[in-house]
């Protein structure tokens, strides 16, 4: 049996639908791809399945739960919150892990796309992914950690028929 990721989508900035229709089915998309690459490069066995929300929200948001939560007063492409190390309770047995949120400021992301001269889907799906594999554990603290997500990232990316996003030289911020 092969493990069941439930996404919630809340679309909360209404840009997002005028710039990108899609937006919420490719979210679903690019989180479920990456759920099920990053299983396959661990351990876990028997997994139940498990949950995230997205929030597709904009710069005002983002930039208010950076604040809050990262001391950074300004806006960013994605933020993770995952719920793995929180107060909250373990699920309990045979139930999906309650993985965490992930929250994508539109405009943000809008403009690096358009600097970096990337459709806006290729670079939000890519958001969609990279804040997927950090609720999953991964990060890019050190090099051989930013290989590893990076790597994963290109792998996911072009499964879905996506471009390789460091192709260029040029991700996102981190």
């Amino acid at each position: 049996m092969s493990a069941t990721l439930d996404i919630g989508v809340n679309v909360t900035c209404p840009l997002w639908a005028e710039a990108l229709p899609t937006a919420a089915g490719l979210s679903l998309d690019a989180a479920d791809a990456a759920y099920h690459s990053a299983l396959e490069h661990s351990e876990a066995k028997g997994d139940p399945g498990a949950e995230v929300s997205i929030v597709l929200a904009d710069d005002a948001f983002v930039r208010e739960l950076n604040r809050d939560f990262r001391g950074e007063d300004k806006a960013t492409n994605v933020l993770s919150f995952p719920s793995a190390g929180t107060e909250e309770p373990p699920a309990p047995p045979g139930e999906p892990i309650i993985l965490g949120d992930i929250i994508v400021a539109f405009e943000t992301s809008a403009a690096e796309a358009e600097q970096q001269g990337k459709p806006l889907a290729d670079h939000f799906c890519h958001l969609i992914v990279h804040g997927m594999l950090h609720l999953l554990g991964f990060d890019h603290q050190t090099d051989i950690m930013e290989n590893a997500m990076e790597a994963l990232e290109i792998k996911v990316l072009a499964g879905l028929d996506f471009t390789n996003p460091y192709e260029d030289g040029v991700g996102e911020d981190k």
